[in-house]
């Protein structure tokens, strides 16, 4: 089937659908003299991941931007909280800041779920394009009444079909297969679109769903496949490009209503430098990965093209 009849396959079905407990944190450090700000960055993915390495360079910005005056401790790898906890415990003001996926805050905001919309990108350009908007900027501060501000987007790749069946060329291909999917109304209804089940597992349980068989696949960015050995459980890989898996940076409403102009003002630019850092990384890091990929020979690769 060719690729523009995957596009249209699915677009057709799809179309109809449419946070201060932490002991040192939550006082402004601007008015304490030497205090220092303490406050926790926790997210879901590997340090070596473009998202880890982003929230890495905001810490080193924002120490060094601060003298010090601001510390941020960060917990990756769903050390502190996993997928499930890490917006309610903003919420709770437990932690000041996370860079969940698109899919989670769709329960908070419908709208987000058109990030999820398959093929609604042809290109990194084109979801940067939608994100920088006035669009996207506007679906960023959507949940300032939920107790959550957006600081910035973090795009992180198109994904890509894994499974240890058979090699998924035409939407046929997926019939009876149940892939890991995060919660979402657009992935559930993509999966069934394509005669496929799904499954929600946290992002720290997908490499053992997929190797006790309790899930057949998966989609994901080249560097998460490549930094999470699903390599290591899968045994066919579909490069389609056929969505996105990127993330809005989130803090605590009331922490940052806290906070002096001046802090304030060290976290934005710490923000925006780290965020143009994170998508160069991504593109290098997912181009890495997959070259890596391919050398290991663990899995049969199969790139969709426009004549399949």
């Amino acid at each position: 089937m060719k690729k523009k009849n995957w596009v249209m396959f699915l677009c057709a079905v799809l179309a109809g659908l449419m946070i201060m407990s932490l002991t040192g944190c939550g006082k402004d450090s601007s008015a304490g003299g030497d205090d220092v700000l303490k406050v926790k960055f926790t997210h879901v993915v590997a340090e070596a991941t473009p998202k880890g390495k982003a929230v890495l360079k905001f810490k080193e910005l924002v120490e060094q931007n601060s003298n010090g005056k601001i510390e941020v401790v960060v917990f990756p790898a769903s050390q502190l909280y996993g997928d499930k906890e890490e917006l309610e415990q903003l919420m709770a003001n437990n932690v000041q800041f996370i860079a969940p996926s698109v899919t989670k805050l769709v329960g908070f905001e419908p709208a987000f779920q058109i990030v999820d919309m398959p093929f609604l990108f042809k290109d990194d350009q084109a979801a940067y394009d939608f994100y920088d908007g006035p669009a996207g900027q506007k679906l960023m501060h959507s949940l300032e009444s939920q107790g959550m501000l957006g600081l910035g987007w973090w795009p992180n790749g198109a994904k890509q079909f894994t499974n240890s069946k058979r090699p998924l060329k035409t939407p046929e291909d997926f019939h009876g297969l149940k892939f890991r999917t995060q919660s979402g109304g657009v992935l559930d209804a993509q999966f069934r679109a394509l005669g496929a089940g799904s499954q929600t597992l946290a992002f720290a349980e997908v490499y053992t769903g997929l190797n006790n068989k309790t899930v057949d696949g998966q989609e994901n960015t080249f560097n998460n496949i490549d930094t999470q050995n699903y390599q290591d459980v899968q045994k066919y890989m579909t490069v389609s490009n056929h969505g996105r898996l990127d993330y809005v940076v989130l803090t605590n409403t009331t922490f940052w209503n806290s906070l002096s102009p001046e802090n304030k003002k060290i976290l934005e630019e710490a923000m925006q430098e780290a965020s143009l850092y994170e998508r160069q990384l991504a593109e290098e890091e997912n181009q890495k990965s997959f070259e890596e990929l391919k050398a290991s020979g663990k899995m049969e690769i199969y790139t969709l093209t426009e004549e399949d």
